[in-house]
């Protein structure tokens, strides 16, 4: 399976399987503020370059997002990332409990707004997810 590395600092990693056409994000560590948006803005650009429609979340090691950064995704990040073609989102689940109920208000917003979106605790589990939606 071929793997072309998008972003990777300390805080998140990016990638993109173009076999599969999935966008995939890992979270290492908490992030927020401008590394958080410069990582969600990676996110956009490669929905942009490589058409996709998929975004598989590894979200486990994140933690609880900052008012101002959930302001930022709800108005500015979330409106482009759709418009670049975002359909599907499977997110393996934050392990800490402020991480899952911050997770829960976002998955809420997203689906309400078009994107069909899955919570998985297994990445595998949401890969196979994201590689059967058309």
């Amino acid at each position: 399976m071929e793997k072309i590395t998008i972003f990777d600092t300390e805080h998140v990693a990016l990638w993109y399987y173009p076999d599969k056409k999935v966008i995939h994000n890992q979270f290492n560590k908490y992030v927020y503020g401008g590394p958080y948006r410069d990582f969600l803005n990676e996110v956009t650009k490669t929905f942009q370059k490589y058409k996709a429609q998929k975004l598989l979340s590894d979200d486990r090691k994140n933690s609880g997002i900052s008012k101002e950064d959930q302001e930022w995704g709800n108005t500015d990040w979330f409106p482009r990332t759709k418009a670049a073609g975002w359909k599907y989102w499977a997110i393996v689940q934050p392990e800490n409990a402020i991480g899952l109920m911050t997770m829960k208000r976002v998955i809420n917003n997203i689906a309400s707004q078009g994107v069909t979106a899955e919570v998985f605790t297994d990445p595998t589990k949401a890969m196979e997810w994201l590689e059967n939606q058309k």
